[in-house]
């Protein structure tokens, strides 16, 4: 795995200060400067207040108790912002306050997190973290005896070369494809590269949260060990 870590420049913001700690997103923070929960060496606080290595920096509040769901997002719905006519996961859920942290395209179903905590959007989503998403693949046509050796290194969409993936062909028609990295409509595109059309493309796993049995427009919580790996992966 890459290592994002870069020596940090002090003196630095409090609010990226906190968010670097974990501790909650900048704009959390912002709010929690300007309620006066933030002292820096004994002293309140302020917008715009930076910190030094060697501060004592506290936050006077309880840590929020985050949620996490796996999500089995139907074909059809739009992860958010539908147009008239269409209808977004918040409407197929009965969760209030959590958000798809990601997108699948309105004609691919399966996995998703839904969740009300900001902090893991970039560290899910940017590949330099090479966080593994999972996919059942189905064509239209049969797949070529080459599929693996294609794929597998990287091959050129549209003048962009994608990262070394993981196949496994199940299939005259069928493959599963492991990524750590999500362009628009990548997995279509890499097959359209080969002369294969997509007939059905379903995501069966993100990190270590499998979809499993989990119906089609249902949901379940995350908790316990799933939980912990999934977050200890993520660097909380």
């Amino acid at each position: 795995m890459l290592s994002l870590m870069k020596p940090e420049i002090f003196p630095m913001r409090l609010n990226k200060y906190l968010a670097h700690k974990n501790l909650c997103t900048r704009r959390e923070a912002d709010t929690l400067i300007e309620a006066g929960k933030v002292m820096i060496n004994g002293k309140k606080a302020v917008l715009g207040s930076k910190v030094q290595e060697t501060d004592d920096v506290k936050v006077l509040f309880r840590v929020k108790k985050y949620r996490y769901f796996a999500y089995n997002k139907p074909r059809g719905i739009i992860t958010h912002s539908p147009a008239e006519h269409e209808r977004d996961i918040k409407q197929t859920i009965p969760l209030v306050g959590v958000f798809p942290i990601g997108r699948l395209d309105k004609d691919s179903h399966g996995l998703m997190i839904l969740t009300d905590d900001g902090r893991i959007t970039d560290k899910l989503l940017n590949p330099d973290y090479e966080h593994e998403k999972e996919y059942m693949v189905t064509t239209r046509e049969e797949l070529p005896n080459n599929i693996k050796n294609r794929l597998k290194p990287g091959i050129n969409i549209e003048g962009y070369i994608t990262k070394p993936c993981k196949i496994r062909v199940v299939g005259p028609k069928r493959f599963s494809i492991a990524l750590v990295e999500g362009k628009k409509h990548q997995i279509r595109r890499m097959c359209a590269a080969l002369d294969l059309a997509v007939d059905d493309l379903e995501r069966k796993k993100i990190i270590n949260i499998e979809l499993a049995s989990l119906k089609s427009g249902s949901h379940r919580e995350l908790k316990g060990a799933e939980l912990a790996t999934f977050l200890t992966s993520l660097g909380f």
